[in-house]
């Protein structure tokens, strides 16, 4: 049975029980938590109704013959969510068929797991962007669940102690606020730290085809962005973990002992779509594709779609000029967000989810915003942006009026310089 139905199943009849012995007040209570645990597993576990286009790509986590030898008779962690899987795929019907849980699979083949750490968003992923993640236990395996997302982001030596090998298996979309590439950056340093190996099964990059946006500057690296990186920066979450290895970027100069397992037939140039939501507000292409430009709205007072079906595929706010603005919406509470930006008030914005994207960061859709709001005394979060953009520079330049080519010109020289250091640790075309 899948691990969320069987959670699912396990939580509905803890529900159950208690209306029974609460009396038949509980039983529309019952009822409405049970809707709950339904949508939260619908949403966060399914298979995206979207063409597959790269069938033939063949991810880390499918080539179990590459691995497995590498953890016969040693103590296992992994590092996973809800997008570590092993896909069955469809050929006639271009479309992934079905999958199963790195966990479950590794469980099944009597590999000696010892625990599990989750990521931001849960092991399901159905917690809300931000959410502190508590610890917890899988219902299926019985294995301890550990959060890297709550009272610890780095695994601690307590945490590590009986385990020979960690694995890394999730999904990433290639921006540097994502804040999965941090979750790695410390599980390597963590586990160079306690000599413990990783091994990263690695994944395309959505966004993998492109590099763009303002670099991090030192002096502004947090948990959303820890490395002088751009926004964009076109590495799959394997070269990225090889990027920070082999520049140093661990605590100490450590190094961790690393191993890749390559995925077959990708190249950076092939578009591919994702076959699970790789976070609860990114539920298809074009959220992904749009998520780069869109994130920094999460730096401001600008709704991004959250509260809606369309996340990341939509902007809006009660103060953005109606004149300009004739789309409108209202955020409810929903799947992966339980308290939107203007929750359950009418917003004026844009709908860009039938926009055609480029390959590209745009700052159009911010600068329309800023210039066309009523309140532009607090439209930026001003710390959070700047964690967002990487820079203080993006907000004085918005402020000051500059266009988007102005801005964008003056990212070049940085760009330039990341294209030279990420050739190095390209393993793919």
């Amino acid at each position: 049975m899948n691990v969320q139905l069987m959670w699912c199943k396990n939580t509905v009849l803890l529900f159950l029980f208690l209306g029974i012995s609460c009396g038949s007040t509980n039983k529309l209570e019952v009822k409405s938590e049970k809707a709950k645990v339904d949508s939260l597993v619908d949403n966060s576990n399914k298979i995206i109704k979207q063409v597959q286009n790269n069938l033939n790509i063949i991810v880390g986590a499918n080539q179990t013959e590459a691995y497995l030898p590498l953890l016969q008779g040693k103590r296992v962690g992994v590092v996973a969510n809800q997008t570590s899987v092993i896909f069955k795929v469809n050929s006639e019907k271009l479309e992934v068929k079905s999958f199963t849980h790195i966990v479950d699979s590794l469980f099944s083949l009597e590999i000696d797991l010892k625990k599990v750490f989750s990521p931001e968003h849960g092991f399901r992923g159905t917690e809300d962007a931000g959410a502190l993640v508590k610890d917890g236990v899988d219902s299926k395996t019985g294995l301890p669940i550990f959060s890297l997302h709550g009272k610890h982001k780095k695994p601690s030596k307590e945490q590590l102690k009986d385990l020979d090998v960690v694995v890394f298996d999730i999904q990433d979309v290639g921006v540097r606020f994502y804040t999965y590439i941090s979750t790695l950056h410390y599980v390597m340093e963590a586990c160079a730290e306690n000599n413990i190996s990783v091994i990263v099964l690695d994944r395309p990059n959505p966004n993998g085809n492109y590099i763009d946006g303002p670099t991090m500057e030192p002096e502004h690296t947090s948990f959303l962005g820890m490395h002088t990186i751009p926004l964009v920066h076109g590495l799959t979450i394997g070269e990225y973990a090889t990027m920070i290895n082999g520049e140093v970027w661990l605590k100490n100069k450590v190094k961790s002992d690393l191993t890749i397992i390559k995925m077959k037939h990708y190249t950076h140039n092939k578009p591919y779509s994702l076959p699970q939501r790789p976070s609860p507000n990114l539920p298809n292409d074009q959220s992904i594709k749009l998520y780069p430009s869109l994130g920094l709205f999460e730096g401001t007072t600008i709704n991004a779609g959250r509260g809606t079906a369309f996340q990341f595929q939509r902007y809006g706010a009660p103060f953005l000029n109606s004149n300009t603005f004739n789309f409108t919406y209202t955020p409810k509470e929903n799947f992966g967000a339980k308290y939107p930006k203007h929750k359950d008030i009418l917003c004026y914005g844009e709908d860009l989810s039938k926009v055609k994207t480029e390959d590209s960061v745009t700052l159009q859709y911010i600068i329309k915003a800023y210039n066309n709001s009523n309140k532009k005394e607090v439209f930026f979060k001003t710390e959070s942006f700047t964690k967002h953009a990487g820079t203080t520079k993006l907000q004085q330049q918005i402020i000051a009026g500059w266009d988007e080519k102005k801005i964008k010109a003056t990212w070049k020289t940085d760009l330039d310089a990341f294209r030279l250091v990420r050739g190095k640790y390209l393993l793919y075309n």
